[in-house]
């Protein structure tokens, strides 16, 4: 069975009170069995959520890393930086990374390559441009995106790997694919899983939903036969919303 995952990417928000008031907020709240939580706060609050979640269940995850072990990278976090802190799973190729920072599938590829050597798991994120969308060029965009940064990888390396898939039209914007669309699209990319690997392999991939998700629609979505979870933005600056989503299933 797919694990069931809901993770809270704060972005650039939360400052060292803020990240304190919102992870005792979610202590409080009892998280269902079956579901894996995490929150993936900004580089300096690590340490902090780290230590005030080590008696809960809630698991704090990186929102990005370096491919390179160490060197002259100013600003940039290392995998093994990253582990020294306690984190052992990080979001990789987030939409903001891919088009702020010009992050590619090829650079991607390479940072999923030294996650998985370093025994991280991976959150890997995907999605097509609205234009994209209209055109109806998202199936052939995302089926490039994973095959260019992870269709090299031999079937092993997949327990390393969580996929979000964020169809960017629908990220910090309001909209949302109906859940009929997100169907369809990760029916899609576990129908790619099958073609390049095997169907046992499709099977155990979780796939996670990012794009506006919230307490109103959350178990809509989730109720989508391929969707296993979602990769959060704003509403998971909010501790009742968050776990409402949590509990959505």
């Amino acid at each position: 069975m797919r694990d069931q995952i809901v993770a809270g990417n704060w972005k650039m928000n939360n400052d060292h009170r803020e990240t304190e008031i919102l992870l005792n907020a979610l202590a409080v709240h009892s998280k269902p069995k079956d579901v894996r939580v995490m929150v993936a706060p900004s580089f300096t609050q690590l340490s902090q959520s780290i230590d005030l979640l080590k008696n809960d269940s809630i698991k704090v995850v990186a929102q990005n890393m370096n491919a390179a072990a160490s060197g002259a990278y100013t600003g940039e976090v290392s995998a093994a930086m990253l582990k020294g802190v306690g984190v052992t799973t990080v979001v990789l190729g987030h939409s903001e990374r891919r088009s702020l920072y010009h992050e590619n599938n090829s650079s991607l590829s390479e940072k999923v390559k030294t996650a998985i050597a370093e025994g991280m798991e991976i959150i890997f994120c995907f999605g097509e441009q609205l234009e994209e969308r209209k055109t109806d060029r998202h199936f052939e965009v995302v089926k490039d995106q994973l095959s260019e940064a992870l269709f090299a990888l031999p079937e092993a390396a997949w327990e390393h790997i969580i996929l979000a898939y964020e169809p960017v039209w629908a990220i910090g914007t309001g909209e949302t694919a109906s859940p009929a669309q997100a169907q369809e699209m990760h029916a899609f990319i576990r129908s790619l899983i099958v073609e390049r690997y095997s169907l046992s392999l499709a099977n155990e991939i979780a796939i996670l939903y990012g794009g506006s998700v919230k307490p109103s629609n959350a178990k809509e979505i989730f109720s989508m036969e391929d969707v296993d979870g979602g990769l959060i933005g704003g509403a998971s600056l909010n501790a009742e919303d968050f776990m409402a989503i949590v509990n959505a299933f």
